[in-house]
């Protein structure tokens, strides 16, 4: 059976940014599962979830906060999990307090952290986490990158061609 990934979002505001990490698991193939939990306003529930995970049949867990941010970090305590955090953009700073939230954990409790509402990314470490144990999520994978490098050829070809500035 294939690991799932879980994202929690430490409030349904976030979803809005977190619907590209959940849009690009699917589009792997990935089962996804999305919660709102808090690190302050539900720890217990967060805790439990996290000591769970695993038995549960979690490879990866994303967590998604703003401002303190300390899901990601309450998550990684509590699981062996492989554990990815998103700066959520807050109306405070920016998302810099949410990206130093995140990133700033101690030693033995690591969370990798994509870029302030980096969802997209998450989606995509996530799947390269599962797919080192998962041939076929590697091949997709691949592909992926392969479809990303035609579309820059592509448009830099059309770029050429265009050249405006050149005349």
């Amino acid at each position: 059976m294939s690991k799932k990934v879980a994202i929690l979002m430490g409030s349904d505001s976030d979803l809005p940014v977190v619907k590209g990490a959940i849009n690009t698991l699917k589009g792997f193939g990935i089962e996804v599962e999305v919660h709102v939990m808090s690190a302050h306003r539900t720890p217990t529930l967060a805790c439990d979830f996290a000591s769970a995970a695993k038995n549960n049949g979690f490879g990866v867990i994303i967590c998604a906060a703003g401002k303190a941010a300390h899901l990601a970090g309450i998550i990684a305590a509590h699981t062996t999990l492989p554990v990815i955090g998103i700066p959520i953009k807050s109306s405070t700073m920016d998302g810099l307090d949410s990206l130093l939230s995140t990133v700033q954990m101690p030693k033995g409790i690591p969370v990798a952290t994509v870029a302030i509402d980096g969802a997209d990314n998450a989606g995509i470490l996530a799947a390269q986490m599962l797919a080192i144990n998962n041939e076929e999520l590697s091949i997709k994978l691949a592909k992926m990158k392969a479809d990303m490098l035609d579309e820059v050829i592509a448009k830099d070809e059309k770029l050429q061609t265009e050249m405006w500035w050149k005349m």
